[in-house]
């Protein structure tokens, strides 16, 4: 079946869905394969579950006049996505970057919500599978696009610029996430930018950190807007992180919820997208100010005696270190439990022992490092402890023995450090 033709049916459903467990009635379900499993075999499901139609690329499977035979589901899905977003033409702003896309994405359309209505990636949905998702998530109604892309090798941003083919886009930084698929910083680098290459061949615009020099030096001579300290088309003022970040532009102070100095550029990129749409400062202002972190991002937890920061979702050594520069200027007796950082290939062992020797400079009470890397690495400081994993962490530490203290809780996805709050 042609795109235009599945499009037409598309239009009648009620949405699209990959997992028959969130069937709604009416929606067009795509039978994705995995590793470990095959959606064909869930297709008949789907449809007696309420699904409209069932997109399946074996013939065994095609037993029904409401499942449609395709070449290949991901590559239609894909295709139907992008078919979507040159229908709909809906202002697309895309987002990649090493740390902060998820919170950045979030606060990006909090502030765009106060004037316009958006549709944003859900949580991080944000791959080869996620960003169609999203397009065709997108209705008639949506006045903006928010597209959160995510990467772990070279080509992966230009494949998904090609499908949501975005008029805005916004790089957070360069960091040492992924270098097992990059392969280097300059890896990452490469593959992040991707993005600029898109946006620059397709004379669109970027939005550009000022303070940071790689991004200045690779827009330069673009179409782009600017923010940061100075020297920018808007400037915001960094004032404190203790333990909020607190900034001020237009005259005006805004307070956030957000934890640590490295937010500061994640909200600097929502006010500086939002004054380039014509939010009102006012707005801008209520909508950061409200925005309450969760997912395991910077979620600030009161637990018996304890405070917790918990910034569980994921971790890399560029992320791992900012927390722990800011944790340190936390006030009272501090405690960080760490993961495993993964996906760093043969850099993992130097990464973590970097993150150790760190860990022995700051001004910290106690260290808990737990997993497989960090358990090769060599200690030089007696306020460390390690454990080789998450069970013997919890067979052997009493938890309860910490009080009145501050808590730091980060590590890779993988690692869900936020069971430590179970225990």
């Amino acid at each position: 079946m042609e795109i235009k033709a599945l499009h037409e049916l598309f239009l009648k459903c009620h949405s699209v869905c990959t997992d028959t467990r969130k069937i709604q009635k009416n929606d067009m379900f795509f039978a994705l394969k995995g590793d470990n499993f095959n959606g064909n075999t869930y297709a008949e499901n789907a449809l007696e579950k309420g699904a409209k139609y069932a997109i399946v690329d074996e013939t065994e499977f095609n037993t029904s006049t409401k499942t449609i035979l395709v070449n290949n589901v991901l590559e239609t899905l894909q295709k139907l996505a992008s078919f979507h977003r040159d229908y709909l033409k809906t202002p697309i702003i895309a987002l990649t970057g090493s740390n902060g896309k998820t919170t950045t994405k979030e606060l990006i359309n909090v502030v765009l919500s106060q004037k316009y209505k958006t549709t944003a990636t859900i949580g991080n949905l944000n791959n080869h599978i996620g960003v169609p998702l999203t397009l065709l998530s997108i209705t008639k109604n949506t006045e903006i696009g928010i597209v959160e892309m995510g990467a772990n090798h070279l080509k992966e941003i230009a494949f998904l610029c090609s499908i949501a083919k975005p008029d805005y886009g916004y790089i957070t930084n360069f960091g040492k996430a992924h270098l097992e698929g990059f392969g280097s910083v300059e890896g990452v680098i490469q593959g992040k930018s991707e993005m600029y290459d898109y946006l620059i061949s397709n004379d669109k615009t970027i939005f550009v950190n000022a303070n940071d020099s790689i991004q200045v030096e690779k827009t330069k001579n673009t179409k782009r807007f600017s923010f940061g300290n100075t020297n920018a088309d808007i400037n915001i003022d960094f004032i404190e992180a203790q333990p909020f970040v607190k900034c001020a532009f237009n005259n005006q102070e805004i307070e956030s919820k957000l934890i640590g100095e490295y937010n500061f550029n994640n909200i600097m990129a929502a006010i500086a997208i939002g004054t380039y749409f014509k939010v009102n400062s006012a707005s801008i202002k209520n909508a950061i100010k409200n925005y309450t972190p969760s997912n395991n991002r910077s979620q600030i937890i009161e637990k018996g005696t304890n405070k917790i920061i918990l910034d569980a979702y994921n971790a890399n050594p560029t992320s791992m270190r900012a927390a722990l520069e800011n944790f340190e200027k936390q006030q009272g007796y501090k405690v960080a439990i760490l993961g495993d950082m993964f996906e760093l290939g043969e850099d993992a062992e130097k990464e973590h022992q970097y993150i150790v020797d760190l860990t022995s400079t700051l001004l910290l009470d106690s260290v808990i490092l737990i997993g497989e890397n960090f358990n090769k690495t060599k200690i030089i400081s007696p306020k460390i402890q390690i454990f080789k994993s998450f069970d013997n962490f919890k067979n052997v530490l009493d938890l309860t023995s910490i009080q009145n203290s501050t808590l730091l809780i980060k590590g890779s996805r993988g690692m869900a450090l936020e069971r430590i709050l179970l225990l």
